[in-house]
C-alpha cells in the first residue's frame, strides 16, 4: 500500500504523544512499517506540539512535507488551521472545538481568530469540527480529550473497534482503562 501520512497537531499538554503512540501500537498489530515523528514547540509553555505518524509497506521518512497529510488531527482550533497547508488534496482535518489562547492572545497582542472552521471550509479543506473536550468531560476527565479524537478517527479507518481497544488497553496505564474506553467510544459514536 502507498504510504499514509497522519499529523497530530495540539498545545503542550493535551497528550498528543499518547495518540501518537497508541496509533503506533495499532498500526503494528496490522503489520505495517511505522515512523514516528515528535516535534516539540515550546510545549511546556501551551506551545505548538506536531507528531508525524506515517504507514504503509515501506516508510523510509518519518517526516511529512507540505500537501502530503491525509489527516490532520487536531487538540485546538487554532492549531487546525497553522497546518492546513500540509494537507493532502482529498485530505481530511478533524479537529475539536476547543480554543486555547496562544500566549499573543494572552498578552493582549493579538486577538483569536473567529470563525476558523469556516474559513479553513472556505479555503476548500475537508474539516470534521466537534465537541472533543466536551465528551472527554463526559467521560470522566477534560485529560481524555486525546482519545475522544481517536475514537473519531476511527471511524475513518477499516480497523475493528476490537483493535482500537486493544491498542488502547496496550497504551494506558490499567487504572485509567475504563474512562479511556468510554472516552473512546465517545468519540466513536459523536
Amino acid at each position: 500500500m502507498e504510504t499514509k501520512n497522519i499529523m497530530i497537531v495540539g498545545v503542550g499538554g493535551q497528550g498528543s504523544l499518547l495518540a501518537s503512540k497508541l496509533l503506533g501500537r495499532l498500526l503494528l498489530t496490522r503489520g505495517y512499517d511505522i515512523k514516528v515523528s515528535e516535534v516539540h514547540g515550546m510545549s511546556q509553555r501551551g506551545g505548538s506540539v506536531v507528531t508525524y505518524v506515517r504507514f504503509g509497506d515501506k516508510v523510509y521518512s518519518p517526516v511529512i512535507d507540505k500537501g502530503e497529510a491525509d489527516f490532520i488531527v487536531s487538540f485546538e482550533l487554532l492549531e487546525a488551521a497553522r497546518w492546513t497547508e500540509y494537507l493532502k488534496k482529498g485530505g481530511k482535518v478533524v479537529v475539536n472545538t476547543q480554543k486555547i489562547n496562544p500566549m499573543p492572545v494572552i498578552t493582549g497582542a493579538a486577538a483569536y481568530p473567529e470563525n476558523l472552521v469556516e474559513k479553513m471550509q472556505a479555503a476548500g479543506v475537508d474539516v470534521d469540527a466537534f465537541d472533543a473536550l466536551g465528551l472527554a468531560e463526559q467521560a470522566g476527565s477534560s485529560k481524555a480529550v486525546n482519545i475522544v479524537l481517536m475514537g473519531h478517527l476511527s471511524n475513518y479507518f477499516d480497523f475493528s473497534e476490537e483493535e482500537w481497544l486493544t491498542a488502547l488497553e496496550q497504551s494506558v496505564p490499567a487504572k485509567f482503562l475504563e474512562l479511556n474506553r468510554r472516552a473512546f467510544q465517545l468519540g466513536r459514536n459523536g
